[in-house]
C-alpha cells in the first residue's frame, strides 16, 4: 500500500532527511520519501498496516520536528 501525506512544520530539509532515515527503518515500510520542498511524506508499507505505522511516523517526526503536522 503506498500512501502521500500533505505536512506542516517541516522547517529545514535536514530535518526531512533525518525523518525520512528513522521512517525507513521501520518495520513493515517498504519505502519511505520526506519531501521538505513540497511538504509531504510518501510511505510505501508491505502490509495494510498503514494505520500503526502512521502513528510510529508521527511520534518520530515530532521528536525531530516538535510542531509537525499531518494535514
Amino acid at each position: 500500500m503506498k500512501k502521500v501525506f500533505k505536512v506542516e512544520g517541516l522547517d529545514c530539509a535536514n530535518c526531512a532527511a533525518k525523518m525520512e532515515e528513522k521512517i525507513n527503518k521501520l518495520d513493515g515500510v517498504k519505502s519511505a520519501s520526506v519531501s521538505f520542498v513540497m511538504q509531504k511524506i510518501t510511505i510505501e508499507t508491505v502490509d495494510d498496516n498503514m494505520d500503526e505505522i502512521m502513528k510510529q511516523v508521527v511520534k518520530i517526526c515530532r521528536k525531530i520536528e516538535p510542531d509537525f503536522e499531518l494535514c
